[in-house]
């Protein structure tokens, strides 16, 4: 069969319309708009646990900061954030790393490869890397050099989804349910090249079916591009994630996480199987090795973090986090409760009771995201909230105590 010749098997593929999506989401962001959920403009007097609005002096915590440990505002990462840029005398160099990469740079690549077990791809975000990299696999210039069948999650990020029309220049793109593997195995059956697109812990809530995936990856030969950034640095003995925790690197695998939630900086990683593989995409990847890529500054508090990731505290901010996931899963319980993981949803239906909620509780000192489709399935609308080490147990109940009187006036 012709490699781009669509499969003779029922299931989802092809992407999805992104102007339809558009069209029909915009109506619920301009109510968000309205309500003054958009575009709030803060001062930080205490990092995520009190927000100030500068022209009203309203103050709020904010219950969607994906800051899960809390180093995004940790003295030492802030402080290593201060120390580079004394030592470079600079905010970065402004030319392609795939020229010249700061000494500072190398270092943190070496430090997070020790630390996570993996050659590590340094990127300006997971954008960045995602743009980059996706084109190749699909291509086969990480493999063999020829094209492979690439299979999006449907829950995947927008990041990697919105790669598919470029991806789709290179070979055959199809979409799969969400975690539906026994479509991905019919695929891998059909075609001798697959790729697999899928978050590790999803920005929604929810995990990767992972070992099935393994399963696949053994029998077949697939390629798992996976995104984990909603894991890293808070699951894992060295901050790993959920992904890097339960599979070995290869050359069938690359993992991409943001340095910017969990691990408290900001940038983003490739975690690749081999120095072969790093040295194509240093030099191939677009994006990645273009003028913009992270600030010194960053490294420097990326650096710090690693630090923190080789001592006692990472295991006890993780502790700390955990012991805050099981309380709120104890005092709300969602659809997610039990998984391990920080991100929860409250489901209401409809878009404008989503946005009813947020506003509502907004006034009450919360700030909590409103999601409805296209971010989540219709009639699934409703709030994402994010679990973190630095919330009390005291706050947590003050905001499921505000939620539930918020809910019973619906």
């Amino acid at each position: 069969m012709p490699q781009n010749s669509p499969p003779d098997i029922t299931g989802p593929h092809r992407h999805r319309n992104n102007a339809s999506m558009l069209r029909a989401a915009d109506p619920a962001w301009q109510r968000a708009a309205d309500a003054g959920l958009i575009g709030v403009h803060v001062d930080t007097p205490d990092a995520n646990n009190r927000l100030v609005v500068r022209e009203t002096g309203h103050e709020f915590v904010n219950m969607c900061s994906v800051g899960y440990l809390g180093l995004n505002h940790h003295p030492a990462i802030i402080e290593g954030a201060i120390d580079a840029l004394r030592e470079a005398q600079a905010t970065w160099l402004v030319v392609s790393t795939t020229r010249i990469r700061h000494n500072l740079l190398v270092r943190m690549e070496e430090e997070l490869g020790d630390l996570f077990g993996a050659h590590i791809l340094p990127g300006a975000s997971c954008t960045a890397l995602t743009a980059g990299i996706l084109p190749l696999v699909a291509s086969g210039h990480l493999t063999d050099g020829q094209p492979r069948v690439m299979v999006f999650d449907r829950y995947c990020h927008f990041c990697m989804a919105y790669v598919k029309p470029v991806c789709a220049e290179e070979t055959l793109v199809l979409t799969c349910d969400h975690n539906d593997l026994d479509y991905l195995e019919k695929i891998c059956r059909q075609y001798p090249r697959v790729a697999y697109v899928a978050d590790g812990a999803y920005s929604m809530g929810g995990a990767a079916a992972l070992a099935g995936l393994r399963d696949l990856q053994e029998r077949y030969g697939l390629f798992l591009y996976i995104d984990d950034s909603h894991s890293l640095s808070i699951l894992g003995e060295n901050g790993e994630g959920f992904v890097r925790s339960q599979l070995e690197m290869n050359d069938l695998t690359v993992i991409v996480a943001s340095l910017g939630k969990g691990f408290g900086t900001g940038g983003g990683v490739a975690m690749l199987g081999s120095r072969t593989m790093f040295e194509f995409l240093h030099r191939h990847a677009g994006p990645v090795g273009w003028s913009q890529n992270m600030s010194l500054p960053l490294v420097g508090a990326s650096l710090a973090s690693a630090a923190i990731h080789r001592s006692p505290e990472l295991g006890e901010l993780q502790r700390r986090l955990r012991e805050n996931i099981d309380h709120f899963d104890r005092t709300f319980p969602t659809a997610f409760a039990g998984n391990g993981l920080p991100v929860r949803r409250i489901t209401v239906g409809e878009p404008d009771d989503a946005v009813r909620l947020s506003e509502e509780l907004f006034t009450r000192g919360f700030y909590s995201s409103a999601v409805f489709f296209p971010i989540v399935p219709r009639g699934e609308a409703g709030l994402r909230i994010m679990l973190r080490a630095d919330l009390t147990t005291e706050l947590i109940d003050d905001f499921t105590s505000n939620v539930r009187d918020v809910l019973s006036t619906f």
